[in-house]
């Protein structure tokens, strides 16, 4: 009865509300709802689909596939055009309706024919036609993901399993036949929040494969610095891999709407409410498409890349600020000790512009606030990590890169973490600053089973 009501609350106070309409069979017994944004995606929806309908049918009977096809009003027309399609063919997969007008031989129609076969439980929200699209202002990803999991809320409201979870993916992304069954299991209680782990799609054409491996290296490169200075943040964030508790969603009040980096906030939020869990025992293979719909993130790096930047993409940041960051999260471990003047100072001998940035922050008079307000060293350090977060934590890094310790080479970066981390595995030919594909492959992959 008390989740029912916080549910309401939300619902009422923080949902899009009811503008927009689930359309949809069969939404019995379910107790997990898999959200996918799909703008301009006809082509490649269906194979997102189909990888879906691979997992048993014992998980396809208590999991919810929701797409919500969406534009703003101003996107372009033929973008317009393919979300037309695209709710076309959901419409005839929902209905269970002939699929014979979408054609026979064309790859998608056959990957259609298969999710119809498998029974997938399957909804779509129309945030697409006129009338239903998303403002202009906020008309983005977060938007459309928020439509999905507010929608996800309320079908799961009344569902009487006692984990009930939400899982974000992407309509480019594929997943293991193992994905929603392995998810389901792991949600033990206590679990809330959890992120899955992926390897982006390998692409056919060598200059494809070079931007998104040199673009992978770069997110987990990041994950290896942040775990070497003992950050609670070092954990992915991309929107195809997360999955949370109903309960943890309603706790930081939902998705947000931004129109890029959407999957970081949300992220940044939860984990101030609880631990960011690893699913390791399944995968999901986000794409690696060029894209220039978003300011950043894979499509915009790609892009760049592609476009004869690749020199200056095969930069990573300088482990010494990864340094810097460790004695300052080690220097805070025992704050309750110390005033704000007396942590300045000790920062100072750490690095003379850690003492100028937390400064320049508002670390003074947040920390005197901080302590004035709590008698314990746990809430006190509870506060200040939810203050010095994972938004903190890349301010700090972008302003040692940007005045202090600029980016260097990518791979001499990556062998100077490692050994500060007591960890092995790239071995590189000091004859070239960029080693050939076929060895950044393998350096590749070497991460992928340490991040």
């Amino acid at each position: 009865m008390k989740r029912n009501s916080l549910i309401d609350t939300y619902l009422q106070n923080y949902s899009v509300g009811e503008k927009w309409k689930l359309i949809a069979k069969d939404t019995d017994n379910i107790s997990q709802v898999v959200v996918i944004p799909a703008y301009a995606e006809k082509e490649t929806l269906p194979r997102t689909l189909a990888s879906l309908a691979q997992n048993p049918s014992s998980s396809l009977k208590y999991s919810f596939i929701l797409c919500v096809v969406n534009n703003s009003g101003n996107s372009p027309s033929e973008a317009i055009d393919n979300n037309q399609r695209t709710i076309e063919y959901l419409d005839a997969l929902v209905k269970k309706k002939s699929l014979k007008k979408f054609g026979s031989d064309n790859e998608s129609c056959v990957l259609l024919e298969k999710v119809a076969d498998a029974g997938l439980k399957l909804g779509y929200i129309d945030a697409s036609s006129t009338g239903y699209e998303m403002p202009q202002n906020t008309g983005g990803v977060g938007m459309a993901r928020k439509i999905g999991m507010d929608m996800a809320l309320r079908l799961l409201k009344n569902s009487s399993a006692p984990d009930n979870l939400i899982l974000s993916l992407d309509s480019d992304t594929q997943v293991q036949g193992n994905y929603l069954e392995t998810v389901k299991k792991y949600f033990t209680p206590g679990i809330r929040t959890a992120i899955l782990a992926y390897e982006h799609q390998l692409p056919e054409d060598v200059e494809h494969q070079a931007a998104i491996c040199c673009y992978e290296i770069f997110l987990r490169y990041w994950i290896l610095g942040l775990r070497y200075a003992k950050s609670r943040w070092a954990f992915h964030c991309i929107g195809s891999t997360i999955v949370t508790s109903t309960e943890a969603y309603l706790d930081v009040r939902g998705m947000n709407k931004r129109q890029a980096g959407e999957d970081f906030y949300f992220l940044n939020k939860l984990a101030k409410t609880g631990k960011i869990d690893y699913i390791k025992e399944t995968c999901v293979y986000p794409s690696a498409r060029s894209s220039t719909r978003v300011p950043f993130g894979t499509g915009k790096r790609i892009q760049r890349f592609l476009a004869g930047n690749c020199n200056e993409e095969y930069c990573l940041y300088d482990p010494r600020i990864f340094k810097i960051l460790a004695d300052w999260l080690c220097l805070m471990k025992n704050p309750f000790i110390c005033g704000e003047d007396e942590i300045l100072m000790k920062a100072e001998r750490i690095h003379p512009r850690l003492n100028s940035f937390l400064k320049d922050s508002g670390f003074p008079s947040v920390w005197s606030k901080i302590c004035r307000g709590v008698k314990d060293e746990k809430t006190l350090a509870r506060q200040f990590n939810d203050w010095f977060d994972g938004f903190k934590t890349l301010k700090l890094i972008n302003y040692f890169t940007k005045d202090v310790y600029p980016q260097i080479n990518m791979f001499t970066a990556l062998e100077r973490i490692l050994s500060l981390s007591g960890m092995n595995g790239v071995k590189l030919n000091a004859e070239t600053d960029i080693p050939p594909l076929a060895e950044q492959l393998k350096i590749l992959q070497y991460l992928r089973t340490i991040t």
